[in-house]
């Protein structure tokens, strides 16, 4: 499914279905990420917070984010501590960025990616970039990664590339099994 957020008089989280998809075959593009300037630019409680992570993630099939691990994040200090209970707009960001590249790298290489790729750049052109670079890879998957591209660029393309392929491989598998289900093999004892 797909989602878009509104904001109601209050300031209060709305989150409205826009439309199915179910990643089908082919459908990659369909996909909307927000960018830095899409995300909510109010503070966020935690119920708010997940609600708005799994949202956005749904449409991905990635696995639902829960206040456990958010507050491991900030324990492990992969996130900055909210301020009062509220979570910010480069939190949110972070979380979503832990969120698509933890089936994929350790927590500490998310981190340690962050954390290089802002350390010459304001986070929200990082994420903005990011962001650019998987669509970019949803919409065309034959994107190559540019020759005599910045580290951090090639870094953010091939991290791109790794999710669009696992999403792709799993979706494959997943219609394989529909068309060929297999039997369990009884295992003896």
């Amino acid at each position: 499914m797909c989602y878009n957020d509104a904001y109601t008089a209050n300031n209060e989280l709305k989150v409205t279905k826009v439309t199915e998809n179910n990643l089908q075959k082919n459908n990659f593009e369909d996909i909307l990420f927000p960018h830095w300037d899409d995300l909510p630019n109010f503070d966020l409680y935690m119920d708010q917070v997940v609600e708005y992570i799994n949202a956005v993630l749904t449409p991905l099939e990635l696995p639902t984010v829960t206040s456990t691990m958010i507050n491991n994040y900030v324990k492990k200090k992969m996130i900055i501590a909210p301020v009062k209970k509220r979570y910010q707009t480069l939190q949110i960001a972070d979380i979503l960025i832990i969120s698509l590249l933890k089936p994929i790298f350790s927590l500490d290489q998310i981190r340690a990616a962050i954390d290089q790729i802002t350390a010459n750049d304001y986070p929200k052109n990082a994420f903005n970039s990011f962001v650019d670079t998987l669509l970019g890879y949803f919409k065309n998957p034959t994107n190559i990664p540019s020759e005599g591209a910045s580290i951090e660029t090639q870094l953010m393309q091939s991290a791109a590339s790794v999710l669009f392929h696992k999403l792709e491989a799993e979706k494959s598998l997943a219609l394989l099994q529909q068309k060929h289900p297999i039997k369990e093999v009884p295992t003896t004892k």
